[in-house]
């Protein structure tokens, strides 16, 4: 198999390099972001909303992307999301007091339009380049694409933290710029130019997918993702500073490196739940682990209501969270790829992904509100309800 799949491996390697070089810059610029707007004086909250269009837009782009996918093939697409990210990073390397929120909202915005082309393309590339059925290289290649991304997005993290140090914000983000100019430049040149394009050429109302199994897993996928950043992405942050007094850098560093071992997990979630599973075995382990997800937000919100140090319980129930979270993120990556349909692959896959984004921006307002209104606690309460949800759903794939 290694020997026939000689060509396709090298195609995998470049498109999983192009995807690691532009997540590098996505973790690094979104730190980049929310650090020099903290030093200006912006609250935590005013620096959320100012990813609110990136979140926005992903939602638009994974259904119009998987198009153009099917109809361009997915190596003018990957390509395309590196130079808008390139165009995105120019843009912010103004003079710094030119900068203002709308401004920087946009060039987020491009961002988030270039994030999520490059990811659905990668994902869907895997598809055509994995036999119909080996099902166990497929889900270990899978799982490596998508965890050694968001391992390499904490990664990014630090680095966006360090540059700015080193460089400042304006030099940081040319700097950014130059090396994925460079790796635009090799994926022009050696990424086959079919590769994805659907056979008939598909009509834009072809956007939205046809399939019960898709349009359900697609479904879980959004409350999965909603439930993760209800509580994640303003509030914990937020708490954290507010109410336990960490410092910002701490903050950071404490999500830096919790992005990391997340994908760490999904890397090697195929080792845990066992890599050669039919696909109703898959189905049946996604369920399992959503089941077990649910119940750990209102477990820490019960301990939180106890006498254990708060900051004990969210750590630990953050990174209880983190793991069993990653293992159902790598079984559905897997679950959308292989259900998807191999003629126009993108097509199903930019549909699902464009659940994942709704399920994100769902997750990122609904943080900040419940939060600001409500407390901490309600919104790990919410998580758990959405979750359980996602356990309807992923019964009836």
């Amino acid at each position: 198999m290694l020997s026939k799949l000689s060509d396709d491996i090298k195609q995998y390697l470049l498109i999983t390099s192009n995807y690691w070089a532009f997540t590098l810059t996505d973790g690094a610029l979104r730190m980049l972001v929310v650090l020099y707007f903290h030093q200006l004086g912006y609250s935590a909250l005013e620096v959320a909303m100012l990813f609110l269009f990136y979140e926005f837009f992903g939602v638009v782009t994974n259904l119009v992307g998987g198009w153009l996918g099917a109809r361009l093939g997915l190596n003018k697409t990957m390509n395309l999301g590196l130079s808008i990210q390139i165009f995105a990073l120019v843009m912010l390397a103004i003079n710094p007091q030119w900068l203002s929120v709308t401004y920087v909202m946009c060039a987020q915005a491009l961002s988030g339009i270039a994030k999520d082309l490059n990811k659905m393309s990668a994902k869907s590339a895997i598809k055509k380049l994995v036999p119909e059925d080996a099902d166990g290289v497929l889900y270990k290649w899978v799982a490596i694409l998508t965890g050694s991304k968001n391992a390499l997005k904490g990664v990014g993290f630090f680095l966006g933290g360090l540059l700015l140090t080193l460089f400042g914000f304006q030099d940081a983000l040319w700097l950014m710029a130059g090396m994925l100019t460079l790796v635009w430049l090799l994926s022009i040149w050696r990424l086959k130019a079919d590769l994805g394009k659907k056979k008939a050429k598909p009509k834009f109302t072809e956007m939205f997918s046809k399939s019960p199994q898709i349009n359900r897993l697609s479904a879980a996928r959004l409350f999965l993702f909603a439930a993760r950043d209800v509580w994640f992405v303003v509030a914990l942050p937020v708490y954290f500073v507010s109410e336990l007094s960490w410092q910002s850098s701490t903050v950071g560093t404490f999500m830096a490196v919790w992005v990391i071992l997340y994908g760490l997990v999904q890397a090697n979630a195929p080792k845990v739940t066992g890599r050669n599973m039919a696909l109703t075995q898959s189905k049946q382990s996604a369920l399992s682990w959503v089941t077990t997800l649910a119940v750990i937000p209102a477990m820490i919100v019960l301990g939180l209501d106890s006498s254990f140090s708060p900051e004990l319980i969210l750590v630990g129930g953050l990174l209880i969270f983190g793991a069993v979270f990653a293992i159902n993120s790598s079984l559905h990556s897997y679950l959308i790829v292989r259900c998807a349909d191999s003629d126009g692959v993108s097509m199903d896959v930019g549909f699902y992904y464009m659940a994942n984004a709704t399920g994100r921006l769902t997750g990122t307002v609904l943080s900040g509100v419940m939060y600001q209104y409500y407390g901490l606690s309600a919104c790990l309460l919410v998580s758990s309800v959405m979750l359980g949800i996602a356990i309807v759903l992923t019964k009836r794939l």
